[in-house]
């Protein structure tokens, strides 16, 4: 029998919430079994772009990253938010370690061919992660702490979007534990209504989820979050759930199922 491990994603908006994010370390900590976190930081990334006269650019909610923003991102995920994140779990007891892609060959991509006209510069797409040593380290109960960054193998750096890090990584370590899969966000679940915080969604099959997609009752960045969790499903792992950041047990929130 498997032991159990837990990926929790973070997003951008909650690590920029004092309220919400200490709430979400307190309850990360107290996770019984094996766990990850892997993290957003896109709104830190914007302001701190700014703040540097680098200009943002976004297609259908994804950043444009250009060699400037490059260096923005790489500093915001892999430095100030992610040794944050892992100062703060080790006050709170959790021998956590920071990761990149880049670290220990953690996890490679490729960079996003051009689309419909549309570069999205130095951003990729996962090819593989290294499950056999992310299973090392937890294995030792070091909990990985993975920054929304990839790298190609030719030593370049590569923007990857934290959903899909956190449903590779899901996927690579079922192989060796009994994964259950949290997307934690500033919302209570999938909602039915967007206006009633209350209207969550408890269960979305596939069958579902195309039916919410075609209606409009799923849009924006929800669809490929869920696109996501169906995949990790049909790759092993046990559980997905999509929940509130103070509420990352399992229990709450809406499950995805295949």
């Amino acid at each position: 029998m498997k032991e159990k491990l837990t990926v929790v994603k973070v997003g951008g908006a909650v690590v920029e919430d004092e309220d919400q994010l200490s709430a979400l370390l307190v309850n990360f900590a107290a996770l019984e079994g094996r766990k990850v976190l892997v993290h957003g930081g896109g709104r830190k990334a914007t302001k701190i772009a700014e703040r540097l006269g680098v200009e943002t650019q976004m297609v259908q909610g994804r950043r444009i990253t250009d060699g400037p923003m490059l260096e923005v991102v790489t500093m915001v995920y892999g430095g100030l938010v992610n040794k944050q994140l892992v100062a703060r779990l080790q006050s709170a007891g959790v021998n956590a370690i920071g990761l990149t892609g880049a670290d220990a060959d953690a996890i490679r991509s490729h960079r996003r061919p051009v689309k419909d006209g549309v570069d999205f510069g130095f951003v990729g797409d996962v090819d593989t992660v290294n499950g056999e040593m992310l299973a090392g380290l937890v294995g030792k109960g070091i909990v990985p702490v993975m920054a929304p960054l990839a790298h190609d193998g030719q030593g370049n750096i590569l923007n990857t979007n934290a959903d899909t890090i956190a449903s590779e990584t899901a996927k690579a370590l079922a192989d060796y534990f009994d994964v259950t899969l949290i997307f934690s966000f500033e919302k209570k679940g999938v909602l039915s209504n967007p206006a009633d915080d209350d209207s969550v969604i408890d269960t979305i099959t596939r069958a579902d989820f195309e039916r919410y997609k075609a209606d409009g009752t799923i849009s924006g960045g929800m669809l490929p979050k869920i696109e996501n969790a169906l995949r990790a499903i049909d790759a092993g792992v046990g559980k997905v759930v999509i929940t509130l950041a103070t509420a990352i047990d399992g229990e709450h929130g809406t499950k995805i199922v295949g």
